[in-house]
């Protein structure tokens, strides 16, 4: 026996029912999403490359950074030699190549402290060209210079390379010894103004002699350096005055 089916007319059937094409919109949208999720899965394994960029970038930071402060510290160090050289330059005779007065002084000041500390002991020496003048009247002051050169010359070769020879100016000089008492700083300022009178020059044909007058201040733990200075420079005028009646100074001779 056959029994009835009853189909609900409002309800129709899956597989009575007609298939819809999908209109464009959609066909394009769907597309989309799929190129879009491509896309993504094909990008994802470049994230380290970016990161890759950013670590060398980092790296070159850091290299220019090094650089730069190389650059730095190299003129740094070319200014403070520079500095160095000025002040060099300001403490020294820029014809003789020795001390001038400002150079001379600090090197006293330091001298007298060291004695003060450890207990030593030396002695100051002013040393005054006797009538320079003349020379330069005579043959002008090129000869006047290249008698002061050679005095220097002389002074220097009689002294040790713990001692120094300074100018104080124009044609007075001081000498900083070390370690000498009362009688062997008389005796070297002795030997300092014979060194001197020995020099000979030729000018002009002429030959010319200069002498030198010393003076003597001891250095110890109690010393001043002006003070020292002025002893020792008073000293000087003292000798000074005494020589001007010795007749072995011959100034200018034919």
């Amino acid at each position: 026996m056959h029994y009835p089916v009853l189909v609900n007319p409002r309800k129709p059937s899956l597989s009575r029912m007609p298939m819809r094409k999908p209109n464009r919109a959609s066909a394009a949208k769907a597309k989309m999403g799929r190129k879009t999720s491509v896309s993504r899965s094909k990008a994802a394994p470049r994230r380290p490359a970016k990161a890759a960029r950013g670590g060398a970038s980092a790296d070159d930071g850091a290299k220019q950074d090094a650089k730069t402060i190389r650059g730095l510290r190299s003129k740094l160090k070319a200014a403070l030699q520079r500095v160095s050289e000025l002040e060099a330059a300001a403490d020294t005779d820029f014809l003789l190549g020795i001390p001038n007065r400002r150079g001379f002084e600090r090197e006293l000041t330091r001298a007298i402290a060291y004695m003060k500390r450890y207990r030593a002991s030396g002695a100051l020496i002013v040393l005054d060209v006797d009538r320079l003048k003349p020379i330069n009247d005579s043959f002008g002051h090129a000869a006047g210079d290249e008698v002061l050169k050679q005095i220097v010359g002389a002074l220097t070769r009689q002294v040790r390379a713990s001692d120094v020879v300074g100018r104080l100016g124009g044609d007075e000089f001081a000498l900083l010894l070390w370690n000498l008492n009362e009688t062997d700083a008389k005796a070297k300022a002795a030997a300092f103004e014979q060194v001197v009178d020995e020099l000979s020059f030729v000018f002009r044909g002429q030959h010319v002699t200069a002498g030198a007058s010393a003076g003597v201040a001891l250095l110890g733990a109690h010393s001043d350096a002006g003070r020292a200075l002025e002893e020792a420079d008073a000293a000087m005028y003292v000798r000074k005055a005494r020589r001007r009646h010795e007749p072995r100074i011959r100034l200018v001779s034919n």
